[in-house]
């Protein structure tokens, strides 16, 4: 009898992130709150940088990404939010990374979960992802949704299911 697996990651797709962090950028230039402003969204690699005027125009900033995440798939759970801080001319400065990869901490977490659910599958964690593996598939599909019900603060995926 061959052995089923599946691994767990966390992943965000960059394509749809640029996505939709340009669709915000072109809202920003046309929203009639936000026109006159300095207010921005800048993607460089795994970091966006959003600046604007004041405390108001930085949160239409955040919200015009999120709505624009969500629409394009991005989960907003991947997306950390530093304080904003004063950058030049009076403006405001916040920084959003992006959350990639399952941490041990994390990883922990699910293989614990699987283990106290007493689930004939064994998990391995491996760099950035966990593996689940099992005799069945009915298992896996119970250990998959176990993890999905647990209260992660970032985004899981299952991938690689052979």
């Amino acid at each position: 009898m061959s052995e089923y697996s599946f691994d767990i990651v966390s992943r965000v797709d960059k394509q749809a992130l640029a996505d939709a962090v340009h669709q915000a950028q072109r809202e920003v230039g046309t929203r009639f709150d936000l026109k006159n402003s300095r207010s921005s969204i800048e993607l460089a690699d795994e970091t966006i940088t959003l600046l604007a005027d004041d405390d108001l125009k930085l949160r239409n900033v955040v919200d015009i990404l999120q709505a624009k995440c969500a629409k394009r798939g991005v989960p907003l759970k991947a997306l950390r939010y530093a304080k904003p801080e004063p950058a030049a001319g009076g403006t405001l400065r916040q920084t959003v990374s992006l959350v990639q990869g399952i941490d041990r901490d994390h990883a922990k977490r699910i293989t614990d979960a699987v283990k106290a659910a007493k689930l004939r599958v064994t998990t391995q964690i491996q760099d950035q992802h966990v593996r689940v593996a099992g005799k069945s598939k009915d298992e896996l599909q119970k250990a998959i949704a176990l993890v999905k019900n647990l209260s992660l603060d970032i985004p899981v995926q299952f991938v690689n299911y052979r």
